[in-house]
């Protein structure tokens, strides 16, 4: 899976999970540049991304992801890409 689509994919889990059909993610979008992601969203965002790309993250990488590249890539990297 490209990076192109690893971000298409968040971005359509995103859009969903906040009710934003208008959201768009891109590598340096942060929690705070989203209306409705604090932390209970942001647990429950990353549950979302475990599932849709069957992956597993630690707890200390959870608190680590500092915008929406940080965790694309590390998706990349738990998908072998």
């Amino acid at each position: 899976m490209t990076e192109t689509e690893i971000l298409q994919r968040l971005n359509d889990i995103a859009a969903q999970h906040f009710n934003n059909p208008e959201l768009v993610l891109t590598r340096d979008t942060v929690a705070t540049d989203v209306r409705g992601w604090d932390s209970l969203a942001h647990i429950q965002f990353l549950m979302e991304i475990e599932s849709a790309f069957k992956v597993r993250f630690k707890s200390s990488e959870v608190s680590a992801f500092a915008n929406v590249g940080q965790l694309a890539d590390r998706i990349a990297t738990k998908l072998g890409n």
